[in-house]
């Protein structure tokens, strides 16, 4: 072999490789690219349907929290999750079964624990609580939750009754969207309470819920919030509430 084509072979293995180079870094780029464009367009839409029912949605992705059941009272919402949290085994709280539809099914969690569902990761602890169900007072286990969406921690503390433990705030750790039920002593954390926890945990956001007449103005009170308006839906991204502390958002409900 002369000269001539050691150096026609070795140029021609050079493009090759130099070809395959780029190829590569082109598309790590589109990767790049790709996943900040995702970052860019998808937001969290939070939709309330009463109680402490709640619609998280980013993207095609929808997470159902405490809808309430045929049984429970208030009105009914129907429509298809891919994730449905159960805080509490009550009418009002329990009616995953109204998250089918559409031909979606969902996973359903209904207790503590470590969950990875949907590239969400989502941990649970357990306290115990007292509601009514008909006239009797019963006690159930009521759910904690605390999940990571889009970048987003949410932490939903459910039909809490009392001051968290220790190791439960340490669990939660920190968080950007807190929802908080205000209720009365005895059932729920009444408004006192829900906010000197809330405040306690430092979110970027407060949701109250389960609320009512009486409890609501009491909670907004303590919290300087007499003035805000409620919003039929809540769009966020992670971006739009960095340096926001305690701030509170109150809903229409759907």
């Amino acid at each position: 072999m002369n000269f001539e084509k050691i150096i026609k072979i070795i140029y021609l293995k050079i493009k090759i490789f130099c070809h395959y180079i780029i190829c590569v870094f082109v598309c790590e780029i589109c990767s790049s690219l790709r996943s900040l464009c995702c970052v860019i367009i998808d937001s969290m839409i939070i939709s309330h349907y009463g109680r402490q029912h709640f619609k998280l949605q980013v993207g095609d992705l929808t997470v159902a929290v405490n809808p309430l059941s045929k049984e429970g009272k208030g009105k009914v919402a129907k429509y298809g999750a891919d994730v449905t949290l159960i805080t509490t085994n009550h009418p009002d709280y329990n009616g995953a079964e109204q998250t089918e539809h559409g031909g979606k099914v969902p996973f359903v969690i209904r207790g503590a624990g470590e969950y990875e569902v949907q590239n969400i990761f989502i941990k649970g602890f357990s306290s115990e609580t007292k509601l009514t169900e008909g006239k009797k007072e019963k006690v159930y286990q009521n759910t904690s939750y605390v999940f990571i969406i889009d970048g987003i921690r949410v932490t939903f503390l459910g039909a809490l009754s009392e001051m968290l433990k220790p190791e439960h705030k340490e669990i939660i750790d920190e968080t950007d969207v807190l929802f908080v039920p205000v209720g009365e002593d005895g059932f729920l954390l009444n408004p006192y309470d829900a906010h000197k926890l809330a405040v306690s945990l430092e979110p970027k956001l407060i949701i109250p819920m389960d609320y009512d007449e009486q409890s609501l103005p009491i909670f907004l009170k303590e919290a300087g919030a007499e003035k805000i308006d409620p919003v039929e839906k809540l769009t966020i991204k992670k971006k739009d509430i960095e340096g926001k502390l305690g701030e509170v958002v109150l809903f229409h409900e759907m």
